[in-house]
């Protein structure tokens, strides 16, 4: 007789749906470097990443899919009950960067992740420009959405400066992704 295994995948979505909501809170806060503001939530952004992959290579792209939907789902249902109790108007216009540069950088990391799965012998330098890849998407589509709003006075300095700083935090993380093993 096959012992049932026990669908934890739901565990996986609850983190993902909680660090998206956790980035879009802290976004507005700030620290300096080298002169530049710098947001709290460029820390976090690559951890998205691999939790996604995490959920990729444990149960399948299907549930990667899946939980990039629900985490989308919760963070509109989030700035909706947060616009209802600071008394704010919800424009949805004014989310359609984050959600824009989280669907497109998502897709592109699902995308290269399943394929490293299946058709390479993945090794640290292919997962860590995997990282590099979607997070370079997700500030691509992050400025494109929101380039009318946007003081480009400073732009390539921070820009810079936030790739640095997530280069230098997928350095970890994609040691970490190489371990982890395919299927549960």
């Amino acid at each position: 007789m096959k012992k049932k295994l026990y669908d934890d995948s739901w565990m996986y979505v609850l983190l993902l749906s909680t660090l998206i909501i956790l980035i879009e809170s802290i976004k507005g806060y700030t620290f300096k470097l080298v002169g530049y503001d710098i947001s709290f939530s460029i820390i976090l952004i690559p951890l998205i990443y691999i939790i996604s992959n995490f959920i990729t290579k444990k149960y399948n792209y299907k549930k990667t899919i899946f939980a990039i939907g629900i985490s989308t789902i919760c963070l509109i249902g989030f700035l909706l009950i947060m616009c209802f109790a600071i008394g704010k108007e919800f424009i949805i216009t004014d989310i359609i960067g984050d959600i824009g540069a989280y669907l497109a950088s998502q897709c592109i990391n699902l995308i290269l992740c399943t394929f490293l799965i299946y058709n390479t012998r993945p090794n640290v330098i292919l997962i860590y420009s995997t990282y590099l890849l979607s997070l370079i998407i997700f500030y691509m589509t992050y400025t494109i959405i929101y380039l009318n709003t946007m003081s480009l006075d400073n732009y390539w300095q921070i820009y810079l400066i936030a790739m640095g700083i997530n280069g230098i935090i997928c350095i970890p993380l994609a040691i970490i992704d190489k371990l982890i093993k395919l299927g549960r």
